[in-house]
């Protein structure tokens, strides 16, 4: 098995007296399309900073592409290496789209002109407008085909779709999902989206309170949550489960409800001793998935 291309462990980092990035285990396999979802403010702007060695960490390790991040040699080559979309865009404003594009491209040697070209037609982006002048949208476009024409082998992508209308959202994912599978690129992707993270990633990390809470493939992940639903012919009764991965219970009226995250027939079968009426199994969504991690470790 390759190394993964994204890797971190116990990574820190703290503003004062705030904890934004508190010992972050990350592992992004090659070539996957891996999601970063969480809270806006949860930490995932400040990992990525980290990452591309925009910010120092204050402790933990890390690496991308093989190379440490907190070496200032290898970080310069891991931002030479990967596509990155911040947040802000990036962008100057005094430019045109033509004179940015013209700039930006003889700073990567593996610039392709194809995909430039095929990404000015897609995206309908005006040559001759500044960029000050340019729609959040089309803002966002540009920084998109800025990071996609670069050749590079990891796209980092923070809000990737901010500011764009829903056609424009499925073009850009259908991009993403082409480049990963024709190319063998590895995308890391924050977002608070979660519906798009569900349509195109592999692999999930919900990150809460600068903490990864629920990581791993994403099928995976699913398979494990599920929902299991007890009705009784009375009040439910107020019952404790003393077997690990039972992430909440909740008691209304005759309804007794656990969502569960792993060790499900052995809760199953507790749950049938109690003698409901009945039992029923059922599978949760990625969102009901987040926000029960991120309420369940609000309390």
């Amino acid at each position: 098995m390759s190394e993964p291309v994204i890797e971190t462990v116990g990574l820190k980092k703290s503003y004062k007296a705030v904890e934004a990035v508190c010992g972050l285990d990350l592992s992004v396999p090659r070539g996957s399309v891996y999601g970063f979802l969480g809270r806006n403010g949860a930490g995932k702007t400040t990992t990525i900073k980290m990452l591309l060695g925009m910010v120092a960490k204050d402790a933990g390790a890390g690496s991308v592409l093989g190379y440490a991040i907190e070496k200032r040699s290898e970080s310069l080559e891991i931002r030479r290496r990967t596509g990155f979309v911040s947040e802000d865009k990036g962008l100057y404003d005094y430019m045109t789209v033509g004179q940015m594009i013209d700039f930006t491209r003889p700073l990567f040697a593996a610039w392709r002109r194809d995909r430039e070209r095929e990404l000015l037609r897609s995206f309908e982006l005006p040559l001759t407008r500044k960029v000050k002048q340019l729609s959040k949208g089309m803002r966002t476009k540009l920084a998109l085909l800025l990071a996609l024409a670069r050749g590079a082998e990891l796209l980092i992508l923070d809000e990737p779709t901010e500011g764009l209308d829903p056609a424009a959202i499925e073009e850009v994912l259908q991009i993403l999902v082409r480049l990963v599978a024709q190319e063998e690129v590895t995308i890391f992707f924050s977002s608070h989206q979660i519906a798009e993270v569900e349509q195109i990633a592999d692999h999930i990390s919900i990150i809460h309170r600068g903490r990864a809470v629920v990581a791993g493939a994403l099928d995976d992940v699913k398979e494990n949550y599920r929902r299991i639903n007890l009705t009784f012919d009375e009040a439910a009764p107020a019952q404790s489960f003393d077997i690990a991965g039972i992430e909440r219970i909740q008691k209304e009226g005759r309804q007794l409800s656990l969502l569960v995250s792993r060790n499900l027939d052995e809760i199953i079968n507790q749950a049938r001793a109690l003698r409901a009426q009945s039992v029923d199994v059922v599978p949760v969504t990625l969102k009901e998935i987040f926000l029960e991690s991120v309420r369940g470790n609000d309390e």
